[in-house]
This record gives structure tokens, C-alpha cells and sequence, in this order.
């Protein structure tokens, strides 16, 4: 009698965010999934953070730039049964090897009903424990944009920078600077000043929960002197950052609500907790709607398109007694 037929094991591709490395801030899935593995790949300062994690694995070590020569080797394992971890830093859809992996993946005709299993495993970005590292830096509206032109073109890059600046969120960079692009993060800076206060505070943080730790809190006046590399994240702040006592802190906004007198937490007049500001969306559009000017002259004195302004002339005012929301 024949052997009945077994089918082929299934291959898994793992993308594993590894946090900042400390092994204090892998989260329990991803040291699972380590030790689930079969084979583990990635930049080789990577899985130097995990060395004592896959001991007795197949380890593939790739340098910086071979990101899609990794997608290509975690494939290739997947196709032969094998479960694999493709690591990353922070988190691996955050300038990480989950994009590129994807593109791989859907080039080679794969689906997610294929035979290979494809998980994403997060991580906490350098965006997050480099602000955790400093204080508050966060609170309010942020966004994260990568100095490196490697793949991206410097206008682009320039055009984002330029637009967050204006715009007033508080910015991380990523790949600042490294011995070859030196020049990026004075052009970052050279923009930056163009609509903030040359006192805005900025933090430089380098390897982050790693050894080798180095916190430098400056202004964006001096950020391009500081000592910045490839492992440095950038923390720019808005136009209400602070720093004291050593931390970088963005108010939510709970001052254009509230009084805090003798411990007690009051309203300003006309505005009510739970409620959009006076100055929220529906109190904007009742003012301007209110005050008989035109749409180029709101416009001038808001920063916003014209467009923009005289379709909200028109809009229709919502009714009163909106949902209460919550607040933090």
C-alpha cells in the first residue's frame, strides 16, 4: 500500500517590529515570533540587539541598503516551508521592511489566500520611545518625515517639510543625517525657520533604549550644530512646545478651555466641557458666516484657500446640541 500523501509544511513570513532593541521593550508577540522562526533575517545591527534570542536558527544578515535583497531571501525560505522572521527596528511598517516585502510578495503573484502566511507583528517606533525618552513631546498633532533621498526626490522632501512646518505639527525625523548626506538637515532647518520661532524647542535623541544613549534638547536655531547621525531621531516641536525642568512638552490645548484656580478646573466663559471650542468647526462657521466679508479677505487672515473659505460661507450651519465627546 502506498504512503498516503503529506502535504508541504506551510511557510509564514513574519514581520517583526523590534522596538527600540532593548529586550525590556520587545513586545511578548514579537519575542514569540523570534523564537517561532525557523530562520531569522535582517540588517545586521539588528539582529546584534537579538543575538541571544537565535542562537541554533538560521540567521541571514543583510546590510543597510539590501532591503529588498531581504524580501527576496524571506520569500524564497517561505517557498520551502520554512516560517521566517524578517526583523526591522521600531516598527516594520514604519520606514521598515514591511513595505518592501508587500511589493515583493505581489510581484511574485502572491495573494493573501496563498500558501505563505504573511503576519505583521508591531513595534513601538523610534517616534514613540524617542518621545518617551524627553517628556511629552506628542500630545498634540504630529508627523514623521524621513531626511533620506535615497529613494525619495529632494523636492518632495522639501515640499513636506515646508508644509508641516506651516502647518504646525510637531516633526520627527527620521534619517536625518549620515557621512555621506550631511547637508539635509540644514536644508530641514533652513525651512523650518521660514515659519517657526528660532527658539522652538527641538530634541536630538540617538540610539535610543540602546547602550550607547544620548539625549541632546536644543532649539531649531541650533539643531544643525547638535550631534546628529543615522541613529538620531529629531523631535521638532510647534509653536507651543515647551521645555522645563529638563522635559519636552506640547500642551493638548486644555488652556484655550479651562482655568485651573486653587486646584479647581473651570470654563472660560462660553465654552463648555465635553464641547467643540467656541472656535471649533461650528463656531468658526457661524463667525464667519457672521461677518459679512469676503472669502479672499477671510482667507488672508486664516491661512486657508480661498476655495476653501467660500465654500464654507455656503455651508450649512449643523444643529445645536452636538454629542458630547470625550476628552484626552
Amino acid at each position: 500500500m502506498n504512503a498516503p500523501d503529506h502535504p508541504a509544511a506551510q511557510g509564514k513570513i513574519m514581520l517583526v517590529g523590534l522596538g527600540p532593541g532593548s529586550h525590556d521593550h520587545l513586545t511578548a508577540r514579537a519575542r514569540a515570533a523570534i523564537a517561532e522562526a525557523d530562520t531569522i533575517i535582517g540588517y545586521v545591527t539588528y539582529i546584534r540587539l537579538i543575538a541571544d534570542l537565535v542562537e541554533g536558527k538560521e540567521v541571514i544578515k543583510k546590510s543597510m541598503t539590501e532591503e529588498l535583497d531581504r524580501a527576496v531571501e524571506a520569500l524564497d525560505r517561505a517557498r520551502q516551508g520554512k516560517k521566517v522572521a524578517l526583523i526591522s527596528s521600531g516598527d516594520a511598517g514604519v520606514y521598515g521592511m514591511a513595505g518592501p516585502t508587500f511589493e515583493v510578495l505581489f510581484q511574485a503573484g502572491w495573494t493573501p489566500d496563498a500558501d505563505i502566511e504573511v503576519e505583521i507583528v508591531p513595534g513601538a517606533s523610534a517616534i514613540n520611545t524617542c518621545a518617551a525618552l524627553v517628556g511629552a513631546p506628542l500630545t498634540h498633532d504630529f508627523c514623521a518625515i524621513s531626511l533620506s533621498d535615497l529613494l525619495t526626490p529632494w523636492p518632495t522632501i522639501a515640499r513636506r517639510l515646508d508644509a508641516v512646518a506651516y502647518a504646525d505639527f510637531v516633526v520627527a525625523l527620521y534619517n536625518p543625517k549620515s557621512g555621506r548626506r550631511t547637508q539635509q538637515i540644514v536644508e530641514a532647518q533652513r525651512l523650518f525657520l521660514r515659519h517657526r520661532d528660532p527658539q522652538t524647542p527641538v530634541a536630538i535623541v540617538k540610539s535610543g533604549h540602546r547602550p550607547k544613549q544620548r539625549i541632546e534638547l536644543t532649539t531649531l536655531e541650533r539643531m544643525a550644530e547638535a550631534e546628529i547621525g543615522m541613529l538620531s531621531t529629531v523631535l521638532i516641536g510647534n509653536s507651543n512646545t515647551f521645555i522645563k525642568h529638563g522635559l519636552m512638552v506640547t500642551p493638548r490645548g486644555y488652556a484655550n478651555k479651562y482655568a485651573v484656580e486653587a486646584g479647581e478646573r473651570n470654563t472660560h466663559a462660553g465654552e463648555q466641557a465635553g464641547r467643540s471650542l467656541s472656535t471649533g468647526l461650528n463656531g468658526w462657521l457661524a463667525t464667519i458666516q457672521a461677518s459679512g466679508r469676503s472669502a479672499a479677505e477671510l482667507a488672508a487672515d486664516y491661512g486657508l484657500p480661498e476655495d476653501y473659505i467660500a465654500a464654507a460661507l455656503l455651508s450649512e450651519l449643523p444643529p445645536a446640541g452636538e454629542e458630547a465627546e470625550i476628552e484626552g
